[in-house]
């Protein structure tokens, strides 16, 4: 694929279990064009959620190369691979890792907090991202305050809200009842396209995964068009 914007190439990964070492991942390739929306779908324990975690520079591959437009995680030295995945990368986890302690409006200005942008500029974005989520009515709530898909349009926001070019989602949907997941589904396909966003999304949800512009299967650690 020409236009590349996310590449893994030849990547392995394995993790020791007790006395024995189980690998994940072996020799894995991915290519996703920017701005593609891709879906991986497998069986549960076969490794999406390390694929996302490698992809998205929250863990590193014992062997392989991953790149996100020109840079290079697999040779970025921690703190600079910390800096990248806060401006570049977005996450949505299937549980929603909310601070309960803080407000939705809060929440969804952590990255920025965290990338010492300005209150000036954090908290509007934040508020107009949360809005355009359809939860203007519920800024000042907490966690605790909100229905499992409010929570998680939280989290969407809060991916978004540092404008980045890639999007990992792991089974966004994979807690909430149907008619809820649809309207996550909706959501995540105008953010995408709103956002101009390359997003992969693990899903174990059909629908989702029939919203994306190709599927893929993980299985024995490596990818296949499904």
């Amino acid at each position: 694929m020409s236009d590349a914007f996310l590449t893994a190439s030849s990547v392995s990964k394995s993790y020791l279990v007790g006395r024995q070492r189980l690998q994940v991942l072996r020799d894995l390739d991915l290519e996703v064009g920017a701005g593609e929306m891709v879906a991986i779908m497998g069986a549960s324990g076969v490794g999406k959620s390390t694929l996302l975690h490698l992809l998205g520079g929250l863990d590193r591959a014992d062997a392989g190369t991953i790149a996100v437009g020109d840079t290079n995680l697999t040779t970025l030295p921690d703190a600079e691979l910390v800096a990248f995945r806060n401006r570049a990368i977005g996450f949505v986890f299937q549980f929603h890792h909310l601070l309960p302690e803080f407000t939705a409006l809060e929440n969804a200005e952590m990255p920025m907090r965290i990338g010492r942008l300005p209150r000036e500029e954090s908290r509007p974005r934040a508020e107009a991202l949360l809005r355009r989520a359809g939860l203007g009515e519920r800024l000042t709530h907490r966690p605790g305050m909100l229905s499992g898909g409010e929570q998680q349009r939280v989290a969407v926001a809060r991916a978004l809200v540092m404008h980045p070019a890639l999007l990992l989602a792991d089974e966004p949907t994979g807690d909430l009842d149907e008619q809820t997941a649809d309207s996550l589904h909706q959501l995540f396909r105008d953010m995408h396209r709103e956002f101009q966003l390359t997003s992969v999304i693990a899903t174990h949800n059909p629908r989702l995964a029939a919203a994306c512009d190709r599927v893929l299967r993980l299985s024995d650690g490596r990818l296949t068009r499904a």
